[in-house]
């Protein structure tokens, strides 16, 4: 039989061999890594002032990306976020001090019981072991995903992408260097090749070396990584969050929480992307919110005949794909629906089941919304854009899960650990 491998190129079969020789160093050290949570500390701590220290190589490195971005055409928000300077090298630093400022989960009981044959059980947290991230452009996400493997007690497996592979190197190398002084394996954190994009594919199917996968990035990277990977993944989805103003709402408070769920940062996946209007609210009060978020320089999208039916202007007709898309953009779109019935129904229609929120001042609607809506996130009177670890207390987080098995919603260390058993007995056997 013949191996569907044995018709790769050279260099392809190159790259292929070279994921998986750096997968089963990073399975060897995760066998064998068993650091206290002062050790971790230390090694984060070591590790932020190393990146300042580091700063000038850095940004050298990244001017490099740039550059080659710039000759690629890339989108201009795309070269921002790939863009590094001394504030953001400042910022991605003190993550990492944060991170180490945070309780380690590593060894936590989740929970523990005597049975009454004198059993002692107790569920103990424990790290997953070799946790593989693919992200694209931002190169902040490199030291991000050390931090948090490192102190949650895993070891970090990086593809990052071609548009930021100097910066990330450089990265790297200087984690690299801090870990080796802290007599650590170089193998504690490594990036993995990007010279194609079946790389990401080496990585997500490397069964029995690889124990997690997390994707990072659009809508297309997070389909290609979940629907082909053979390893576990998380599923940090895509943010079509909706926004439903009930009759009873308070409208400029309404208007308040989507213009800052849409337009705080309209680039992240807790970003506003629909509004929905009660058909039970007056033209007058329907125009007061489509209004309010076009002052605030908003498009907003929808049934233009409908809509201008209100006496709103200025609408773009929207398509039926723009419902279930991200905007990433000062764009919204606007629906009317008969009641939080209305609006649940088109939530389990379209929502990616990221976050939903509902402005109401009576008690039924914010109850109904509450146990029939099925998202990671739901908020009663407030903005969408709460949907972040570091707003829940967590510190920092590794992405926003929008599956239901293993972690759902922003995750942070505890979510990035599993569990195990350890049971202490007296010699019972079992009859």
């Amino acid at each position: 039989m013949t191996d569907r491998h044995d018709d790769l190129s050279p260099e392809r079969a190159a790259e292929r061999e070279e994921v998986l020789a750096k997968a089963g160093k990073a399975k060897d050290v995760a066998r064998e890594l068993v650091l206290s949570t002062e050790q971790k500390n230390a090694l984060l701590t070591d590790a932020a002032d190393a990146l300042v220290a580091e700063a000038e190589s850095i940004l050298d490195a990244n001017r490099r990306d740039i550059e080659a971005g710039r000759e690629r055409g890339l989108d201009e928000s795309l070269i921002d976020r790939l863009t590094l300077d001394t504030d953001r090298i400042e910022g991605i630093a003190g993550g990492l001090r944060q991170v180490a400022g945070l309780p380690d989960p590593v060894g936590d009981i989740v929970r523990g019981t005597t049975l009454p044959n004198g059993l002692r059980l107790k569920q103990v947290r424990v790290p997953l072991g070799v946790m593989g991230m693919v992200y694209e452009a931002r190169p902040n996400v490199t030291v991000d995903a050390f931090g948090l493997a490192v102190k949650s007690g895993n070891v970090p497996l990086l593809r990052g992408s071609k548009s930021a592979v100097h910066s990330n190197t450089r990265l790297v190398e200087i984690l690299q260097d801090v870990c080796a002084r802290h007599g650590l394996p170089r193998e504690t954190v490594q990036l993995l090749p990007c010279r194609t994009h079946d790389s990401v594919q080496d990585l997500i199917t490397a069964r029995g070396l690889v124990d997690l996968v997390i994707p990072r990035g659009g809508a297309g990277l997070i389909d290609a990584v979940v629907t082909g990977a053979t390893v576990p993944t998380i599923e940090t989805g895509t943010g079509t969050c909706h926004h439903y103003v009930d009759g009873s709402a308070d409208i400029d408070e309404a208007v308040r929480l989507i213009v800052n769920g849409k337009t705080r940062r309209c680039s992240v996946c807790n970003s506003t992307e629909t509004m929905l209007l009660d058909s039970a609210l007056s033209d007058a009060d329907a125009l007061r919110v489509i209004e309010g978020v076009q002052a605030a320089g908003v498009t907003v999208h929808g049934d233009k005949g409908k809509l201008e039916a209100l006496g709103a202007k200025d609408i773009v007709q929207a398509t039926d794909e723009e419902w279930y898309d991200e905007y990433l953009s000062f764009d919204i779109a606007c629906a009317v629906v008969d009641g939080v019935e209305g609006a649940v129904d088109h939530i389990k229609k379209y929502s990616s089941g990221h976050t939903e929120a509902i402005s109401a001042r009576d008690y039924r609607a914010t109850e109904y919304f509450e146990r029939n809506v099925d998202s990671a996130a739901v908020y009663i009177n407030t903005s969408t854009a709460w949907t972040d670890g570091e707003m829940y207390g967590f510190g920092a987080e590794i992405g926003i899960s929008t599956q239901k098995l293993h972690a759902r919603g922003p995750m942070g260390l505890p979510e990035l650990t599993s569990t195990k058993w350890v049971i202490h007995a007296d010699g019972q056997v079992r009859p």
